[in-house]
């Protein structure tokens, strides 16, 4: 028996071609746009004429146009890309970034477009490349600072429109603000109604080094992140030497990180922390019961958000509503999202502006009329 060829001589059976339009329109009798006509559905076909090109195509194998020719021809890719400040191994983790894709992607679904995760600068060790080189026609950049720049300057130049969701002003770019230095000030002058003096914050990152520690001038100078910086300042608005304590992230285990060195054996315990997020409230809230405090009746808490929390520590304490900053993360996105559009169409896009809400819940209350008592304070 003969053996099989082998090696780089041996034959290989040729590889079928992908089956084109014209060859669809000729196995159907007819004319190549009638073929075309029939699958976008956006012309006068018979239904006898539709029904004899499905037919052929289904014959040959014919799944349809091809998307990248026909982008070529609209001179459009028919995708908006998202780009989110932080790594995309991260980025979801977060409720906040979720629910703001949410309204990004609902406007955009409803226009025919699709969404493109760029992989954020904090993923590159080269630049800005992908948010430079990505196939799509519009950007929305969210919560971005002034790093990116430079890549937005090109975005600017091939004439890629380009939103901004809570960012530094970023020349060129649509702004979509959320009120994060006055919504922190009102929540500050909250507590301060309650009697409470001496109040800590429990900081979001300040720049990529995402370090964990107290925050200093220096520290704070430096700073880049824009949520966090405007949210420190709303609070620095009533509390000017409020201590502050940055953590690596929005996330509970970050928050109760923080905790555990405001309420640290012989330290000075704060009689209020305001979060700068709910899951960092959530944190917060669970070192203050392992240190032996009580809250709101030892220490008040206020969270940044106003998202759905599920955490084991709600159900071994009375507490079922965080005292939190509700944010329209949605309805930013949905406003990004129509920006976008309406520069694509080549209208005037609307800025947007957003106020957040302070709901009270169970976490504060007025000051304590003794100080703290567990087990970091350090008292009996």
């Amino acid at each position: 028996m003969d053996e099989p060829a082998t090696g780089l001589g041996a034959s290989r059976p040729a590889r079928r071609a992908r089956p084109t339009l014209a060859a669809v329109a000729r196995a159907a009798g007819v004319a190549p746009s009638t073929a075309s006509l029939a699958f976008s559905g956006l012309g006068p076909v018979s239904e006898d004429a539709k029904a004899r090109v499905l037919a052929a195509a289904a014959d040959l194998g014919y799944g349809g146009p091809d998307p990248r020719a026909r982008s070529l021809r609209r001179g459009r890719s028919g995708v908006i890309g998202v780009v989110m400040d932080e790594r995309l191994s991260d980025a979801f983790r977060d409720p906040v970034n979720v629910l703001t894709l949410d309204g990004i992607a609902e406007v955009a679904g409803a226009a025919g477009a699709s969404l493109l995760l760029v992989r954020s600068p904090l993923d590159d060790e080269q630049g800005a490349g992908p948010i430079v080189d990505a196939p799509m026609d519009a950007v929305v950049l969210v919560g971005c600072n002034v790093r990116i720049d430079p890549a937005v300057a090109v975005l600017r130049r091939r004439q890629i429109p380009v939103v901004a969701i809570e960012a530094d002003e970023i020349e060129g770019a649509v702004p979509v603000h959320l009120d994060n230095r006055e919504a922190s000030r009102r929540a500050a002058a909250y507590l301060r109604d309650l009697g409470h003096t001496d109040v800590a914050i429990v900081a979001l990152p300040l720049d990529a080094a995402r370090r964990r520690g107290p925050v200093d001038e220096a520290r704070e100078a430096e700073g880049v992140a824009h949520t966090t910086l405007e949210r420190l300042r709303g609070v620095r608005g009533v509390y000017p030497d409020a201590v502050a304590v940055e953590t690596a992230g929005s996330s509970v285990e970050e928050g109760r990180i923080a905790g555990e060195a405001l309420f640290a054996p012989g330290a000075t315990v704060p009689t209020a922390v305001v979060a700068q997020s709910d899951l960092l409230a959530v944190g917060v809230i669970s070192a203050a019961l392992d240190a032996g405090l009580r809250v709101p009746e030892d220490v008040s808490v206020v969270g940044f958000d106003g998202i759905t929390v599920d955490d084991s520590l709600l159900h071994r304490t009375p507490i079922r509503q965080l005292t939190t900053l509700v944010q329209p993360f949605e309805q930013k996105g949905r406003a990004a999202a129509r920006a976008a559009l309406a520069m694509l169409e080549g209208d005037e896009p609307v800025p947007a502006a957003f106020r957040s809400e302070l709901r009270i819940g169970d976490t504060t209350g007025p000051v304590p009329d003794q100080p703290p008592s567990g087990r970091g304070s350090g008292r009996a």
